[in-house]
């Protein structure tokens, strides 16, 4: 079974490692961008922030999330994870409003920015850095069943593909045509955007009890174990590491009560041993009607 509590505890300091490494890529791209008064890198430098930012919006939640239950939460915390992850979704969100107010500003008062050598290293390094985290951060994520690092290496993984306008921009700008610059920032705008609704519709599906399994796979499991005749009612819903699983589970009428309490513990562990992620299992035995069928 997979242990949460350690696993949250090996992804906040992953976070940590993260959070330095965002905000020094964060801090070149910025500085630069002023420097060289390029709205797309400086843009492309408030994405890298609020990868940061959002950092430390996961530490936050993985604290939480880490409490054990109590009397108020029988079942624990571990939707402080999720419930963080749509924190993150929603300041990309907010990013991007910003960077779309700033290009029409920029649309309305133009500013021609400087473009060097400087500037194509500045994004080259930032480029390589990010995807060294994205990948990273996804394998580790996936490896832990972590919302908050699946959720920011797609916060990251955006970096890599806006980072990749931004030169494009700039070598728009060198050609001639500085209002790429701002046709690039928008474009990244675009990709945050995207990113922050893959959040929120992944975190949603699972604060609203979203089927966590198919039912169709935990029908043919249960139905494997000797004693049972049919089974139907079946629900799921949670995280993939933290599956609720709750089910009818039709039985011969004369069974002895001590043999279906027997029987629904083998079915308990079945699941739990053949469903990664399965941490509860409810199964309600109902003798099965002599007189006509059983509802499927």
């Amino acid at each position: 079974m997979i242990d949460h509590k350690d696993n949250l505890k090996s992804a906040r300091a992953i976070l940590f490692i993260i959070l330095f490494l965002n905000w020094a890529v964060a801090f070149i791209k910025m500085l630069y961008g002023i420097l060289t008064k390029s709205y797309s890198m400086l843009a492309d430098g408030f994405h890298s922030l609020s990868d940061g930012t959002s950092n430390i919006i996961g530490l936050i939640g993985m604290s939480f999330a880490l409490k054990p239950v109590d009397e108020k939460h029988p079942y624990g915390h571990k939707k402080y994870e999720t419930f963080t992850s749509i924190t993150i979704a929603l300041i990309l969100l907010l990013v991007v409003v910003n960077i779309i107010k700033e290009a029409i500003r920029r649309f309305n008062h133009p500013v021609i920015p400087e473009v060097n050598i400087g500037s194509f290293v500045v994004m080259a390094v930032t480029i390589i850095v990010n995807l060294a985290v994205m990948k990273y951060e996804y394998s580790k994520g996936k490896l832990l069943k972590s919302d908050i690092l699946i959720a920011d290496s797609m916060h990251t993984r955006s970096d890599v593909f806006t980072s990749a306008s931004v030169i494009l921009g700039l070598l728009f700008v060198k050609a001639g045509y500085p209002i790429m610059d701002i046709i690039v920032s928008l474009f990244i705008s675009g990709f945050i955007a995207y990113a922050g609704f893959n959040i929120l519709r992944h975190s949603s599906s699972i604060l609203c009890d979203e089927v966590a399994i198919d039912k169709s796979r935990i029908a043919d499991i249960v139905r494997s174990i000797s004693g049972v005749r049919k089974c139907h009612k079946i629900r799921t819903r949670g995280r993939s590491d933290d599956i609720h699983i709750d089910l009818h589970v039709l039985v011969d009428p004369d069974m002895h009560v001590d043999k279906a309490h027997s029987l629904s513990y083998k079915i308990e562990d079945e699941l739990k041993k053949k469903i990664e992620g399965a941490s509860d299992v409810l199964v309600h035995i109902e003798p099965i009607p002599k007189t006509k069928s059983a509802a499927k």
